[in-house]
């Protein structure tokens, strides 16, 4: 793959070329020259990493480089809403540890993050100035494997939405069409890997919020098993919310688990250890895989023709692959568990707003929240909770269906969407709840199911669409079962690469 390829091997091959915009930015390393934009492109974080190693190049000269790209495509795009450049600068001359990440520039998601003595607005103007305390144990993990975090990437007010826009901050426009959404919630991530500012970013996931804006940016996104990465020590996340990222290479998702996952003082909920580090994972073939073919959303909601092809394309490859794919319908009562999931959400908006009132010693208004958040604020307020125990088994019984349903099935393969990346503006909390639901019923059709039955679940970037948009395809495997999932990908990876396949902004 490309993103293998050294840097000595590009430049032997005259591959190193001006950066976009005509200039490459000159910025000093340690062994005397620098990369374009082009050349650092062409790697993923492990490969940047193998390059600090050699000492091809410096973390400092990566971090600028960074920077550089940011400050260039930022202003079109949106996906940066706090700045930590010199933070960044700080804890690369003190020495980064020696981790698998050492020396490669990082973005943490404006949203359940907590980084001492930075901001975390969670996407909201009553969180506008919530500075933290603490810093969260993923984060410190991503700092021990050696990455140089830079900032903060745009969010909707509390993940809210499959799209990047909000009242605090503008809209986050996706590189493959500015006039469209990067995906949502972690829309910032995914719009500055995908436009080449850095090859891997954090995201978290509450009802598809890693794989839908990977679908929109034609990135890798994979969603965790629940309880596999900690989410404290004080940011308890709701039963439907994990933690990962998004990347262009497989193993840079697949090392980045291995770096972030595992229990942290009382947790409770913890996955099952992996067999094998899931890097390690990636080069091994799957055996002769069951795949089970959705192409029917919960919500019987006809589905975009562009992504009923990427699926059936999918489906062709696997089998081309030696896999054995067959078509199914899922075993679940949509208004049964809809009612569940918009319960146990409306129940997670509460206590987003319930908590910072505290902080603030005043009660929320009208005029601290988005249209739509506020209105969910309101009418979950009136929860019981005997309705939320009922909402609490209406998903476990979901959980129990879906892996009764895998007993025959290894994999189960989707699209990720019901469309293609929307219109900006067509999702918005900013507007009249009765519009939205007409848009927002497809947004998470395939993808929040996982989120309710804990199980990794991954976007692939396998289809563009005429137009030239991207369109996920969607794997999800046994609770517990990343690696399996890696591996598959890895082994899709190789029979339809996508690294190369870039915006041209």
């Amino acid at each position: 793959m490309s993103y293998r390829t050294s840097r000595r091997d590009l430049i032997k091959h005259g591959l190193v070329i001006a950066a976009a915009g005509g200039v490459a930015p000159v910025l000093g390393s340690s062994a005397g020259a620098s990369l374009s934009f082009e050349e650092y492109r062409s790697y993923d974080a492990l490969g940047l990493a193998q390059l600090v190693r050699n000492k091809d190049v410096s973390p400092m000269e990566l971090l600028e480089l960074a920077i550089a790209r940011s400050e260039t495509v930022n202003p079109g795009i949106n996906f940066l809403v706090e700045e930590l450049y010199d933070f960044a600068r700080k804890a690369v001359r003190a020495g980064l540890p020696p981790g698998p990440f050492a020396g490669v520039p990082f973005l943490l998601k404006d949203l359940g993050m907590a980084l001492k003595g930075t901001v975390t607005t969670n996407g909201s103007r009553f969180y506008r100035d919530a500075r933290s305390e603490y810093t969260s144990t993923v984060v410190t993990r991503y700092q021990q494997a050696g990455l140089a975090i830079f900032g903060k990437t745009a969010s909707p007010e509390f993940g809210g939405t499959g799209t990047t826009e909000s009242i605090l901050f503008g809209d986050t426009r996706n590189p493959w069409d500015l006039t469209r959404s990067a995906g949502g919630s972690s829309g910032g991530s995914a719009a500055a890997v995908a436009a080449g500012v850095l090859p891997l970013a954090n995201g978290t996931d509450g009802g598809g919020s890693i794989r839908i804006p990977a679908s929109c940016c034609g990135l890798f996104g994979m969603k965790p098993s629940r309880g596999r990465v900690p989410s404290g020590p004080k940011e308890l996340s709701s039963v439907m919310s994990v933690i990962h990222g998004l990347s262009r290479s497989v193993r840079d998702s697949a090392a980045l688990l291995d770096a972030s996952r595992g229990p942290e003082p009382g947790q409770t909920t913890i996955a099952p250890r992996p067999e094998r580090n899931y890097l390690e994972a990636v080069s091994i073939a799957p055996k002769a895989l069951r795949v089970g073919l959705i192409t029917t959303p919960i919500t019987h909601s006809p589905v975009d023709p562009e992504c009923s092809r990427a699926a059936a394309d999918a489906a062709k490859v696997c089998e081309d692959l030696g896999h054995h794919v067959q078509e199914i319908a899922l075993p679940i009562d949509p208004r049964e568990f809809f009612a569940s999931t918009r319960i146990i959400m409306g129940a997670g908006t509460v206590m987003r707003v319930v908590n910072r009132e505290q902080q603030l010693g005043r009660k929320a208004t009208e005029n601290d929240l988005e249209p739509i958040i506020w209105q969910r604020y309101r009418d979950s307020l009136a929860y019981t909770a005997e309705q939320l125990s009922e909402a609490e088994r209406g998903v476990e019984k979901a959980a129990r269906q879906i892996a009764l349903l895998q007993r025959d099935f290894d994999v189960l393969l989707s699209p990720t969407l019901a469309a293609p990346p929307v219109k900006l503006g067509k999702l918005s909390l900013n507007q009249d709840n009765a519009v939205y639901e007409k848009e927002a019923i497809n947004i998470s059709a395939f993808t929040i199911l996982y989120n309710a039955t804990g199980q990794p679940a991954m976007s692939v970037p396998l289809h563009w669409t005429p137009e030239g948009l991207p369109v996920g395809v969607m794997f999800a495997g046994r609770y517990g079962e990343e690696g399996l999932l890696f591996q598959l990908a890895g082994q899709l990876e190789q029979a339809s690469p996508w690294f190369n396949r870039v915006p041209s902004l």
